[in-house]
């Protein structure tokens, strides 16, 4: 059996509790499949141009993981528009959620200036901007959108997910998501801001702001991250 070789976009640190995570819910997941996964970490200061980016294709599935600010954000949106573009499985949590943005609006709805707030304090209408209220180390309610892929996958209306960070998407953004028919909400907090979404007309491309790796912590095998799995798995 051959190895799933998953590429993990972002600077690992062994202090960050979602980097500890990740791999092992790979493989809880990659258990629950009958497959064999095999993580590999690929720090952004390494995807500084076209040569690092081509060698990406050569993995099954790509995985934009937390605790931004990257040390090259811009290569990690190069990465996550490869993933996009080339119709790579494709899983963003957290910090991977809000550079999925920012390659969305840039390279799809054509707002080249959409910044983040974190590394442009100074940009006068970020595209992601500091929640109003953090989510550092608590627990939320996401409610899943009626017919949405999350609500099959989950089994259920509502479940709670754990978060790590103090940024989103800008609210005064959010109906530019809802009017397209390319991607799609698939999961809110009880306020109505966006925490899933995913890209219609593309085997598997989902962003959270939570982090469903956490899962792992409890030995649980996270739905979300066994149906990347899956897809990644059913790539030639």
């Amino acid at each position: 059996m051959s190895n799933i070789r998953i590429a993990l976009i972002g600077d690992y640190s062994a202090s960050v509790t979602a980097h500890i995570a990740i791999p092992p819910a790979l493989e809880l997941a990659a258990k629950a499949l009958d497959v064999e996964v095999e993580p590999v970490w690929i720090h952004t200061s390494k995807l500084t141009g076209k040569e690092e980016l081509r060698a990406l294709p050569g993995y099954r599935g790509i995985w934009c993981v937390p605790a931004s600010p990257y040390a090259n954000a811009e290569g990690a949106i190069a990465a996550i528009s490869l993933a996009r573009t080339a119709g790579i499985p494709f899983l963003g949590t957290c910090g991977g959620f809000q550079h999925a943005m920012i390659e969305y609006f840039r390279n799809v709805i054509g707002a080249t200036d959409a910044a983040h707030a974190e590394l442009n304090p100074e940009a006068e209408h970020p595209l992601i901007s500091k929640l109003s209220c953090s989510l550092v180390e608590v627990t939320g309610t996401i409610r899943l959108i009626p017919g949405s892929l999350a609500q099959k996958l989950y089994g259920t209306d509502r479940v709670e997910e754990g978060y790590r960070c103090s940024y989103g998407l800008n609210p005064d953004f959010a109906p530019s998501i809802h009017d397209r028919d390319d991607i799609r909400v698939e999961g809110t907090d009880d306020a109505g801001a966006i925490r899933i979404i995913r890209l219609r007309r593309h085997p598997f491309f989902m962003a959270t702001l939570f982090q469903p790796e956490r899962s792992s912590l409890k030995g649980m095998v996270h739905p979300l991250i066994r149906e990347f799995v899956s897809t990644s798995a059913g790539r030639r």
